[in-house]
């Protein structure tokens, strides 16, 4: 298990050390879908995955909740990477539309989330969920709560 103290990390140090450190002795949703730290930035970040089979609804597809975690994963550390050094977000509020299915084949997600309003006790955030070929699947909006 890792040694990092987080919570003296700002934000942004954090997003930009799972990028780099791609911890995998630490147990996250991240690790458990293959989500990878694409750009970080203040403000912005993207990830991204590949789907696979167990990815799959009962209709063979890549199941919503796949694209809801990619979006809400990339809407709040979007939010996070605003935040100081030993403060956190919890997610109050997410709002996903869905637009077309995605393959469980291999092909790769990429979700953007940025940032709309910081404050002292909310943030919000939007994203979208492209596919490989550039094709909208889901977009969605957030509200963080400041901790």
């Amino acid at each position: 298990m890792t040694t990092t103290d987080f919570t003296a990390m700002t934000g942004l140090e954090l997003m930009r050390w799972v990028q780099t450190e791609r911890p995998t002795d630490i147990p996250s949703i991240g690790r458990l879908l293959g989500m990878r730290f694409d750009e970080v930035d203040h403000g912005r970040i993207v990830i991204s995955l590949d789907t696979r089979p167990d990815f799959a609804n009962p209709l063979g597809t890549v199941h919503g909740g796949i694209a809801a975690t990619l979006l809400d994963s990339a809407m709040g550390c979007a939010v996070h990477t605003t935040l100081p050094a030993g403060a956190g977000y919890t997610t109050l509020e997410l709002k996903v539309n869905y637009i077309r299915a995605a393959r469980t084949d291999g092909q790769t997600l990429t979700a953007t989330g940025t940032v709309i309003h910081a404050g002292r006790r909310t943030a919000t955030a939007d994203g979208k969920v492209l596919d490989d070929q550039g094709k909208l699947i889901a977009h969605a909006t957030t509200t963080c709560m400041i901790l």
